[in-house]
């Protein structure tokens, strides 16, 4: 049976897609099927191609069967700035329903663990009335929170869980991510965050010179998304 899930984080930059592409990667080492999608993407690159983002290319290269690019990210922005200030000023429409038909095209290929990664965290504009957070609502999808070790991380993680917890949706797991090498108390921070956070810890990574996604997937227990 696939299992689909929403990946959010307790912050912008603090590894969403390096977690995203371990755990895809993680799955596909178990013999699963895989697929990935960044519904929105802000901070694209032209290339003889279009307008490509990095962490959508990450997510692409975990997805198998291969998916093409379009599928991965369907509505990419050049400006890396909140997605609903670079789709006014691109002149782009972004709507939670828009997204939500363009994840259905990804989840009719049935792979046996598909991951939608947000933008930020929980609560980014999409428009003037609706968030990022609507897709997964609109979709049921159980949610993985990324947690950016570093201060201030126990209130956003905290916070995080019920804003989710209040639209409704399951929190599936969360990941411990080191983002600032110079935390203080690291192991004090994250044994609150194990005695708060009702959901599997489904890692802990530190932080690391080339966090490519064989190297995190090591890091991380898949077995309780699949």
């Amino acid at each position: 049976m696939s299992k689909r899930y929403f990946v959010t984080g307790t912050d912008t930059e603090i590894g969403k897609t390096t977690i995203a592409a371990g755990l895809l990667c993680a799955a596909r080492q178990r013999g699963l099927t895989t697929a990935g999608v960044k519904p929105v993407a802000a901070g694209c690159e032209r290339t003889p191609d279009g307008l490509r983002n990095e962490d959508a290319l990450a997510l692409q290269g975990q997805s198998y069967p291969p998916l093409a690019y379009d599928l991965v990210n369907p509505v990419t922005l050049e400006a890396a700035i909140a997605p609903h200030i670079a789709a006014r000023e691109e002149q782009v429409t972004l709507t939670a329903k828009g997204l939500a038909g363009a994840c259905e095209a990804v989840f009719a290929r049935g792979a046996d663990l598909t991951l939608v990664e947000g933008a930020g965290g929980w609560c980014v504009p999409l428009n003037e009335t609706e968030l990022l957070s609507d897709l997964a609502i609109a979709h049921k999808l159980p949610v993985v929170l990324v947690v950016g070790m570093r201060l201030g991380c126990i209130n956003h993680a905290l916070l995080s869980c019920r804003a989710i917890a209040a639209d409704g949706l399951q929190l599936a797991g969360w990941v411990a991510n080191y983002v600032d090498p110079d935390m203080s108390r690291p192991e004090e921070n994250l044994a609150t965050l194990r005695h708060l956070i009702d959901a599997p810890c489904l890692g802990v990574v530190p932080r690391l010179a080339c966090a490519d996604a064989e190297e995190v997937a090591g890091f991380l227990d898949v077995s309780p998304l699949v």
